[in-house]
């Protein structure tokens, strides 16, 4: 009895053994073999995972679906995906990339006036405050009036007009924020410049208060440039 025991490991052994010289084929006939999802397959579950927010495995399934079904009537869509799978997970850099793809592979598509509002949207929501870098800013505002010349009648346009009208008036406050630190610093000059810019590109959104404001400025600095003029010529 123990005996018998003993062979039955080495005969387990020698039949997996045999299994796996055998091949897939003769495991798939015991274990069964999984069928790979099919395009519609990814397409339906990457969309119940967009339902459910869950954006991580969205962009896992039409990801898959992209490289596995490259020529399938779903691969649009999964391109599509991708790219709005990133933006929900403000993954901003990713999202503006894959629009970008999906705007030079289907420039005729009738996502296009939505995939273009997406990449303003995208620079849009890395928007900072007024004394930081405004790069994101300006790429909103030509994102954003792209859009409304390429496409002006389209649903996303009266949004798109309100963006830039925002990012506008950030400018306005950064160029306000650094004319203030030029005159604080007695750079007159530099700060003349920032305040004549900003009365010449931004007044339409400055506030009647914030006009004078600036336009005081402009006399101050003015009135300390011929000061310092002045004593230059009385030191001579």
């Amino acid at each position: 009895m123990i005996k018998r025991n003993q062979k039955l490991p080495f005969a387990a052994f020698v039949f997996l053994l045999l299994l796996i010289i055998g091949g897939l084929p003769r495991c798939a006939f015991l274990f069964g073999d999984k069928k790979a999802d099919t395009a519609e397959d990814l397409a339906e579950k990457g969309m119940e995972y967009f339902d459910d927010e869950d954006y991580h495995d969205a962009l896992k399934a039409f990801t898959t679906l992209k490289e596995r079904y490259p020529y399938s009537r779903y691969a649009i869509l999964a391109e599509l995906k991708v790219a709005d799978a990133h933006f929900y997970r403000e993954e901003y850099p990713e999202a503006i990339a894959a629009y970008a793809d999906f705007i030079q592979l289907h420039p005729t598509n009738d996502a296009i006036p939505y995939v273009l509002y997406q990449i303003g949207e995208c620079y849009y929501k890395q928007l900072l405050s007024e004394d930081r870098d405004q790069t994101p800013t300006r790429q909103a505002i030509s994102a954003f009036q792209r859009l409304l010349k390429e496409h002006p009648s389209s649903t996303y346009a009266n949004t798109a007009k309100e963006r830039i009208e925002n990012c506008r008036k950030l400018l306005a406050r950064h160029e306000l924020y650094v004319a203030n630190f030029y005159f604080k610093s007695k750079y007159y000059e530099a700060a003349l410049g920032r305040f004549e810019g900003l009365l010449a590109g931004y007044k339409d959104v400055l506030p009647l208060h914030k006009r004078r404001e600036v336009l005081n400025f402009v006399l101050s600095c003015k009135e300390k440039l011929a000061e310092e003029i002045g004593e230059d010529f009385d030191g001579d």
